[in-house]
């Protein structure tokens, strides 16, 4: 951490893990394990993080109905400045991609007419996806450019 490098002119990403438990139960987003995760980040490398992805994301993960992690996630955006993305793979990615799209956080209060009337901005949690697309795997295709648009 020389403090030399600019994040203009380097990209740095990193991912929020799984946690596999040893009794046949595979848990991919635990609220607990993903604030910790973020507090290591943080103190590692976060002032240099631009991409904080949630890695692969499914339908039984539960990223794309936890609200307290996606509140979370906002928080680390609005805090720290960070962009969020998640990451997949599989027969089912464009669906995930759609349901993530759908995916949206309040953001500051702003005003407005009337100054006792106050509206959440509603914003899209994701910014970014990583995805298996190849010349085998073209299926995630319309639903990576509906995300782009």
């Amino acid at each position: 951490q020389s403090g030399t490098i600019s994040k203009a002119i380097l990209l740095i990403s990193t991912k929020h893990g799984n946690t596999i438990s040893y009794i046949p139960i595979y848990i991919t987003i635990h609220n607990q394990n993903f604030m910790k995760q973020v507090q290591e980040t943080d103190s590692h490398i976060g002032p240099y993080l631009n991409l904080y992805q949630v890695h692969s994301a499914t339908f039984d993960s539960g990223i794309l109905t936890n609200t307290q992690v996606h509140e979370a996630l906002h928080k680390c955006r609005v805090e720290k400045g960070w962009k969020l993305g998640l990451s997949m793979s599989g027969p089912n990615q464009d669906e995930i991609i759609r349901e993530a799209l759908k995916i949206n956080v309040g953001d500051e209060q702003s005003t407005t007419a009337t100054p006792s009337t106050t509206k959440q901005k509603q914003t899209r949690l994701f910014d970014s996806v990583q995805c298996t697309y190849n010349i085998l795997e073209q299926r995630p295709g319309p639903a990576l450019m509906e995300a782009h648009n």
